[in-house]
């Protein structure tokens, strides 16, 4: 059976034997973690290693370790990273690029260790006066050209390490004054602003993976949130220009409204490639698994594609860390 257009989480740090059973039935393309599914780098290597055997192939495994709040991974077995907003401001303009991308590489490192292969980073979207605190030193700055030219240090620096990156959260969130894991946002700001936003993620447009936003952009589609419209998956496509794989952002987040097979039917019928389920709850899992088709056409090519940029890990990390180091505003943070 071709796997599905879906990514789930699980539910702790091993799987149960009901979750096995579910995933080699449901064929998820990939697999999520969070935090309560680590303990330590042994019991995360036969995790990962577990979640792919389900499904009998190399399965992508996906976290967000960003730094700061949204790290996945953390002390006493990883690094403590900064907010990324804090690393970038913190690091004089001409070293920002590389030590974000000696960063990015370093993370990568403790993921590829640890059996996950896909990273939910960058983020793209533009800092400004209104941008929620979820997002705000998540962001890399608000400056168009800036924050596309340190995205791509960090995407650069992941997939040196062996893991791919996913850009986020297109077509830009920035401008939300809400969370969208309470409740839908909706920007106001007219087409001509929205420039602005887009920027960095077409300057990106090459990557292999991107992460949409639940946001209401009114004046793109006043009615739907991106990850539901046909016309806002449309402008990602053809305005923005990417043509790697879709990836929803969490169905589970309050922002979107409706049983959760009708979530995953919205996002793919609006042109998504893959939903994404992360809380590991088993009903919402079968809802979900119900609702979506195998991988097939142009988003199964994407999703190979994207695959293919798998690779080993270049350079030696010791030597890269120790570079880290001399840049970095806190060297002792590293080790």
């Amino acid at each position: 059976m071709a796997a599905r257009a879906v990514i789930f989480g699980c539910g702790g740090t091993a799987l149960s034997a009901a979750e096995r059973a579910f995933f080699a039935e449901a064929e998820p393309w990939g697999f999520i973690l969070f935090a309560r599914n680590v303990e330590s780098p042994a019991q995360l290597r036969r995790l990962t290693a577990e979640l792919r055997a389900s499904v009998g192939r190399d399965a992508p495994v996906l976290v967000d370790q960003e730094g700061g709040r949204v790290q996945r991974l953390r002390p006493p077995h990883w690094r403590d990273w900064l907010p990324v907003l804090d690393e970038a401001t913190a690091l004089p303009p001409e070293r920002r690029a590389r030590g974000l991308r000696l960063r990015a590489r370093l993370i990568a490192a403790e993921l590829r260790d640890a059996g996950i292969d896909v990273n939910c980073a960058p983020v793209l979207d533009l800092a400004g006066p209104g941008t929620h605190p979820v997002i705000l030193n998540r962001c890399l700055g608000g400056d168009p050209a800036e924050v596309a030219a340190l995205g791509r240090a960090i995407a650069e620096g992941l997939l040196a390490g062996g893991v791919l990156p996913v850009v986020k959260h297109m077509p830009g969130q920035g401008r939300a004054t809400l969370d969208s894991h309470l409740a839908l946002p909706e920007v106001t700001a007219d087409r001509e602003a929205l420039e602005a936003d887009f920027a960095p993620f077409r300057a990106l447009a090459d990557l292999p993976l991107a992460m949409t936003a639940h946001v209401v952009y009114r004046a793109l589609d006043p009615a739907r949130p991106a990850t539901q419209s046909p016309a806002v998956v449309r402008l990602m496509r053809e305005a923005i220009g990417f043509d790697g794989l879709l990836l929803t952002d969490d169905l589970s987040m309050k922002a979107l409204a409706g049983d959760f097979g009708d979530r995953a039917r919205a996002s793919l019928a609006a042109g998504c490639d893959v939903v994404l389920h992360c809380n590991g709850d088993p009903d919402e899992m079968a809802a979900v698994a119900a609702a979506v088709p195998a991988l097939t056409g142009r988003s199964a090519e994407r999703a190979a594609a994207a695959l293919a940029l798998r690779r080993a890990p270049e350079g030696d990390t010791a030597a890269l860390a120790a570079e880290y180091a001399a840049l970095s505003s806190d060297p002792a943070r590293v080790g």
